[in-house]
């Protein structure tokens, strides 16, 4: 198994199970939160497409899907563009509201996007660094494990709300 291979089946992974928490998904469901200060099915979802979308963008000297696909505009958040919900407020989180139609759309673009940078991966590219602001610096397969790791997170806690919720 290539790196190419392995990234791809861990972002088919992800895919499958955002797939799997919004197929039916009410806009009220999405916009239910189970306390005070939790997050939203629809934060979550939104929240890990955004990691997706800006790190691997990033990373692959690419436009994020987020613009070049106008979904900054169709969402029509009150952030900024290269907001991606890291470290907002209960109040931000709860600005996040959008149909399961437009969230699927917007990671769809964002994994295709993903998938064409991460199939052509070498094993050599992926000590090449890409942040040089954490010692030791970030290379590319940290970083991409990293991105890995928080979208699997992230699509868990909204399988678990999903479940809680009903």
């Amino acid at each position: 198994m290539t790196p190419a291979d392995l990234l791809t089946d861990s972002l088919d992974r992800v895919r499958e199970s955002v797939a799997a928490v919004l197929d039916g998904a009410s806009d009220d469901l999405l916009a239910q939160r189970p306390g005070p200060d939790a997050n939203t099915i629809a934060w979550l979802v939104w929240h890990l497409t955004r990691v997706l979308d800006d790190h691997v963008s990033d990373v692959a000297g690419a436009e994020q899907a987020w613009t070049a696909g106008g979904y900054a505009e169709r969402f029509g958040l009150p952030f900024d563009t290269a907001e991606i919900g890291y470290g907002q407020t209960t109040e931000q989180v709860g600005q996040v509201r959008a149909p399961a139609a437009l969230l699927a759309d917007y990671y769809e673009a964002t994994h295709a996007q993903a998938l064409a940078f991460v199939g052509g991966v070498s094993p050599e590219d992926l000590d090449r660094v890409v942040d040089e602001r954490w010692d030791p610096p970030v290379t590319l397969g940290v970083r991409l494990v990293s991105v890995v790791n928080d979208c699997t997170q992230h699509v868990g806690q909204a399988a678990y709300l999903r479940g809680l919720l009903g």
